[in-house]
């Protein structure tokens, strides 16, 4: 028995000091913001009005705004074009300016795309996390709606990785026309758990994103985008979250590595967005 308890003291003693470190290294783990803007969308050439917002809770964020026709001076915001809007919520790492692969994409489609920079990443101010991102993404809608005066129905909410989980909780919270998944997780807890098996993750995180737990809450049409050769997020979040999801809903696979499937499997993907698009424009 006095065995037992020298052993169960030490093993205690390492489980506190590991969920501790895991709860002071999380966001380090979650979010690789950076904050230099290495290019803007005029030096490529791409009309755009650079944007200044205010979350509800007062903090400052930047974002751009590309139309998909030259139809106003850059820089000055002017009512949209009658054409679908995309509201882009980009991954965990880096910023706006390093998406321009993206946002290329989305103007051969034909629609206005809208970007934003989370708290803590490029020109927007403060430290991210969970609640402050939900924020980012509702003051990024409410500035399309009320200031651009685009038709919540032309709106279509895009999130792509970590961006994913943000789309979907703007998704349960307001009138969209759309919602995009590349390459999403069902939750934080859950890619924690696979990384450290042995202690109850799901239980430590504090930053959740729980996507699959809001998937039925969405009646929006969804698209989900992911690739087979994920090295980060194995297909089966997809599936996971295409299985809870609502009607009208589709499930798209692609080929290449996390940050580049939608390139590697260009072809697809665009044929993909395309149908989308033009299924919402008929509804």
């Amino acid at each position: 028995m006095r065995c037992l308890k020298m052993i169960a003291i030490p093993l205690l003693t390492l489980v506190v000091v590991v969920a501790l470190w895991l709860r002071w290294s999380e966001p380090r783990m979650i979010y690789y913001p950076a904050r230099q803007i290495d290019q803007t969308p005029d030096q490529l050439g791409l009309q755009y009005d650079d944007v200044t917002l205010t979350a509800s809770d007062g903090v400052r964020i930047n974002g751009w705004f590309l139309p998909a026709v030259a139809s106003a001076k850059a820089g000055v915001p002017s009512r949209t074009d009658p054409a679908l809007t995309v509201l882009l919520f980009h991954g965990n790492a880096g910023n706006i300016s390093h998406r321009f692969d993206k946002l290329a994409a989305l103007r051969d489609l034909g629609v206005n795309s809208f970007i934003i920079d989370y708290r803590g990443y490029g020109r927007s101010e403060g430290k991210p996390d969970e609640q402050g991102t939900y924020r980012d993404a509702r003051a990024a809608y409410d500035y399309l709606v009320t200031q651009r005066k685009v038709a919540p129905r032309s709106i279509i909410v895009y999130g792509e990785s970590l961006g994913s989980a943000i789309a979907a909780d703007l998704a349960t919270k307001v009138e969209a026309g759309g919602l995009v998944l590349e390459e999403a997780f069902t939750s934080i807890g859950d890619v924690g758990q696979r990384m450290f098996p042995f202690f109850p993750v799901r239980w430590l995180v504090r930053n959740k994103y729980d996507t699959l737990s809001k998937m039925p809450r969405i009646k929006v049409p969804l698209l989900i985008l992911h690739s087979r050769d994920d090295e980060i997020f194995n297909i089966r979040h997809a599936q996971c979250l295409f299985a809870a999801a609502n009607d009208p809903k589709q499930l798209v696979e692609l080929r290449g590595a996390h940050n580049d499937a939608f390139l590697v499997s260009a072809a697809t993907y665009h044929d993909a967005m395309r149908k989308f698009f033009a299924s919402l424009k008929l509804q």
